[in-house]
């Protein structure tokens, strides 16, 4: 089964880039068995629809806007999202959840997948994340990995890790 984690958001909007982040820091400090694909999404929402048709897994990193404390994590089934993409105004989450709304509608089947999302504090112009999102990106961080390890994909920890400070700052000077 091929999986895919992909990260979808916005780095320019502050807490709505932790998705981004998540899959950079993801890349640049551990490897999986088995190999998964790890990709930033950015903001192209409806333009992943191949990459819906063509995995059997994708876990999605994103903020999502619940009732509930800056930096609570959740993961939420996909198929218990269905039906918010096509009525929904808005940004990239819209077009994640449209993908999966139109495979539906063509009649084929939803890869599995899942929302592994955080509460944000602050979407606003601004590259970086808020204090809050900082304080709980270790912890998310470890439910992508737990979450990964019931699927049976095992990780491992570089010798050389980059820090949240040092993947910001990649994406703020990506020349350097």
């Amino acid at each position: 089964m091929r999986t895919v984690v992909l990260g979808v958001g916005n780095v320019l909007e502050e807490d709505d880039g932790v998705g981004i982040y998540a899959c950079a820091y993801l890349n640049a400090n551990y490897t999986f068995t088995p190999d998964i694909e790890i990709i930033n999404g950015g903001v192209e929402g409806i333009n992943l629809l191949n990459l819906f048709m063509e995995n059997d897994r994708i876990i999605i990193l994103d903020t999502i806007n619940l009732d509930d404390e800056a930096g609570s994590i959740y993961n939420i089934p996909s198929y218990e999202l269905s039906g918010y993409g096509l009525n929904s105004g808005g940004a990239h989450e819209v077009g994640v959840m449209q993908c999966l709304d139109m495979i539906e509608l063509m009649g084929q089947s939803l890869p599995e997948s899942n929302v592994i999302g955080i509460i944000p504090k602050s979407i606003t112009f601004h590259m970086g994340l808020s204090d809050e999102l900082s304080e709980h990106f270790t912890s998310y961080i470890n439910t992508v990995i737990n979450y990964l390890k019931t699927i049976s994909i095992s990780s491992i920890q570089s010798e050389s890790q980059k820090s949240l400070e040092e993947i910001i700052e990649e994406f703020k000077y990506p020349s350097r």
